[in-house]
């Protein structure tokens, strides 16, 4: 071929590889146009119904009300089924298209059991396929990524939801985004066993359902900014079992930077079992079925398991493992050896009436005169003569308020003065007292002794929508105040209510007044149940 055919051929060759590239380029910028066009329908219908967000694991749906929008029933850790029972929670599936988040996902499995506030469980039939939280978010927008409050609720480890709590209005007037959760139950979220044990790479067994909470606040951590959230301002709160996971996250070092405040609500410092004492007791629960191993026990049914789970010797709690817990939380308090964000906790002025109303009352009987000693030498032995003489009958309208006097400061007011004053070494530590005597009247409980200010009876006050007095509605405002300004700062402020001062101040909450008390540990008798030290 000559030279000039050559560069002909060359020249020809050039040409036709520019059109091909400008037809390349032409068919993918047209590829581009069509996707941004596809793009921006799916965003311009999202934004059409604000409803819709979208999380790392797909679409959700929720239900927006006149002051708050709720996303039910999200999926935060793969269903704890089949050879997932009694394994740490696994990451849950992703899914296509808009997952309807309007109803809430099953409770945990669990027997259904009233309380003087209804139903425990909430809506829904109790199942193992439950590990869901709902978010509640104000209905109006913001340019600002709000503060986040994630509860874990109560009920001894054994019963409960996320869902039995409604965060919508505690969402709306603190201007805060409220996550619920469900957890593991009972022997399904705290059974230990040397099997299970075996089975883990760090040697542990139990706690399945503190790691599923864990599971969800790093669920909040990754999600909660598409529900307008701040992942950097995170507050953990619970009651009862709820406040006692609290203060198990603060020492765990599996939580580390998960939340940035923490508020316990009657359950900070009880005392804990060993993984080894957990596991002695797994065995014998196990044999009781006829079961060795854990592969026995995973075939078995989860109705069997709850009935079996009943026994008067099976005790359903954390258990200090070395590695979810790694002290018994007062000694990690003490040591220092517990995340130092800032902490608000507290307890009602009569925690212990609810247990003595349901144990006498509501079950069909009256505590006597002569049955209190009795009741006093059964909880507490050798010491009874000493706590009879410091909580004589004469002090008190009924035995009913005597033992009630006993059991809250024993159990409660005394463990959480002593937690409070461990924290105040080492962060900033609220203390306060709940004390509307007549918080609970509106339930009309056929019982024979004034019931007070019980155990549970602030959560509504915290969570707003109180019916009652006048004085009753501005006592909620202000806790409801409280509460979502710590959260914001971590500091506690409402407007028009008194200033609470760090610990050892202890705020008391009654409608007639909200006034700062330094006799806490005095009033309740904390010298007899905590020692010398307050």
């Amino acid at each position: 071929m000559s030279g000039p055919v050559r560069r002909r051929a060359a020249t020809c060759r050039r040409t036709w590889s520019s059109i091909r590239r400008s037809v390349v380029r032409s068919v993918a910028v047209a590829g581009v146009l069509l996707l941004s066009a596809a793009g921006l329908a799916v965003t311009q219908a999202a934004a059409a119904d604000a409803s819709v967000v979208t999380t790392r694991y797909g679409q959700v749906q929720g239900k927006a009300g006149g002051t708050a929008t709720s996303y039910l029933g999200i999926p935060y850790a793969a269903p704890p089924v089949g050879s997932l029972r009694w394994k740490p929670p696994a990451p849950p599936a992703r899914w296509w298209g808009v997952r309807d988040a309007t109803t809430p996902g099953a409770p945990c499995v669990q027997r259904i059991q009233s309380s003087p506030w209804g139903n425990l469980a909430g809506p829904g039939t109790p199942s193992e396929d439950c590990l869901y939280l709902n978010v509640h978010t104000p209905a109006q927008r913001s340019l600002h990524e709000r503060p986040v409050m994630v509860w874990i609720h109560g009920g001894g480890f054994t019963v409960g939801s996320g869902t039995f709590y409604d965060g919508g209005n505690l969402a709306a007037e603190g201007d805060v985004v409220v996550v619920t959760l469900n957890y593991r139950l009972g022997a399904f979220g705290y059974f230990a066993h040397p099997d299970l044990a075996q089975e883990s790479p760090q040697g542990t067994s139990g706690n399945y359902g503190l790691l599923d909470q864990q599971a969800a606040l790093r669920w909040v951590r990754d999600n909660i900014a598409a529900f307008g959230g701040d992942p950097g301002n995170v507050t953990i709160f619970g009651e009862s079992a709820g406040g006692g996971s609290v203060c198990h996250h603060l020492v765990s070092p599996r939580t580390t930077g998960l939340f940035d405040r923490a508020i316990a609500q009657s359950g900070c410092g009880f005392p804990l079992p060993t993984q080894e004492s957990q596991q002695n007791n797994g065995e014998t629960w196990a044999d009781s079925l006829g079961c060795a191993d854990a592969a026995c026990l995973r075939a078995k049914s989860a109705d069997e398991l709850l009935t079996a789970s009943a026994a008067p010797t099976a005790r359903w709690t954390p258990n200090v493992d070395g590695k979810v817990l790694p002290l018994q939380v007062p000694d990690a308090l003490e040591s220092g050896r517990f995340h130092h964000v800032p902490v608000l906790q507290g307890t009602t002025a009569d925690e212990g009436r609810l247990t003595v109303a349901t144990t006498y009352d509501l079950a069909g009987r009256q505590l006597t005169a002569a049955g209190y000693p009795v009741a006093v030498r059964a909880l507490h032995g050798e010491r009874a003569d000493e706590i009879l003489a410091r909580y004589p009958l004469s002090d008190h309208g009924t035995p009913a308020e005597a033992l009630g006097a006993v059991l809250t400061d024993s159990q409660f007011a005394c463990l959480q003065s002593r937690t409070a004053r461990l924290m105040a070494g080492h962060t900033r530590s609220y203390q306060y007292e709940f004390a509307d005597r007549q918080a609970m009247d509106y339930l009309n409980l056929p019982i024979s002794f004034p019931i007070g200010a019980p155990h549970g009876s602030e959560i509504r006050y915290v969570f707003g929508g109180v019916t009652g007095t006048p004085a009753q509605h501005a006592l909620s405002d202000s806790m409801l105040a409280y509460w979502t300004t710590f959260a914001r700062t971590g500091v506690p402020y409402a407007l028009n209510a008194p200033r609470w001062d760090l610990f050892p101040q202890v705020q008391v909450l009654a409608p007639e007044a909200i006034t700062s008390v330094d006799t806490f540990p005095e009033d309740h008798q904390c010298d007899l149940w905590n020692g010398a030290a307050p």
